[in-house]
């Protein structure tokens, strides 16, 4: 990391930068060219270790490259913020962002509603009830990350 002032090197820091974001973008191989995409996300972290889900259609580009190669990088990012100075180039944005790679594979059936809970915790910090039928329509992906790295500009 060419800026190792901006590094963020505790996991426990990462994972709250994930908590704060939004969106999840995730890279796939797709030939000559990585194929991206948005996707909203819960994050879980035990033991050391952080799992990324998501959900969707059960068919589509992404479940197609999914199947071809499950191995993934991705990205977040936020807390933004503009900070102008009266000469343009002294002018810069503070913000943090996470970038990392893994494995992404199906949830099993069994673990789907749990999954899910974790997803709509991330956006929602209530509890809620899961209708069994669109828990059964839904796919539901796991990222196990294996490699992740934090950067931020806060001052």
């Amino acid at each position: 990391m060419r800026r190792s002032d901006r590094e963020i090197k505790e996991l426990a820091e990462i994972v709250q930068m994930m908590e704060r974001c939004e969106v999840c973008r995730l890279a796939f191989h797709d030939g000559e060219y990585p194929y991206i995409v948005p996707l909203n996300y819960g994050v879980q972290c035990e033991n050391g270790r952080v799992t990324l889900y998501f959900h969707g259609a059960a068919e589509g580009k992404k479940c197609e490259l999914m199947k071809k190669d499950n191995h993934v990088a991705f990205e977040m990012d936020g807390a933004h913020r503009l900070v102008v100075k009266p000469e343009a180039c002294s002018s810069t944005i503070m913000y943090e962002s996470v970038v990392g790679r893994g494995r992404l594979e199906s949830v099993p059936e069994e673990e789907k509603e749990q999954a899910l809970r974790i997803l709509m915790r991330h956006y929602c910090k209530e509890e809620f009830s899961l209708s069994k039928t669109a828990v059964s329509k839904t796919d539901v992906w796991k990222l196990t990350v294996e490699e992740v790295t934090g950067k931020a500009h806060r001052t």
